[in-house]
């Protein structure tokens, strides 16, 4: 199935979850994740269903001033 992750495409196996996603990209904490803008915890990665043509923010904080 073909998604988004920061609005680059992305293609992962039927019935994927969000880990599988973020393990793609090779993810590194800190980071938050949302599906379709909408804000996913950590502790529902690995159990969130993905469908073709989502979208995948990946957001790390900024630090500064």
């Amino acid at each position: 199935m073909n998604i988004l992750i920061n609005d680059v495409p992305h293609t992962l196996p039927p019935g994927a979850k969000l880990s599988d996603a973020l393990v793609l990209i090779n993810a590194t904490p800190p980071f938050a994740a949302a599906v379709n803008r909408q804000f996913v915890p950590r502790s529902n990665y690995a159990s969130h269903p993905l469908r073709p043509e989502d979208r995948i923010e990946v957001i790390r904080p900024v630090t500064g001033g």
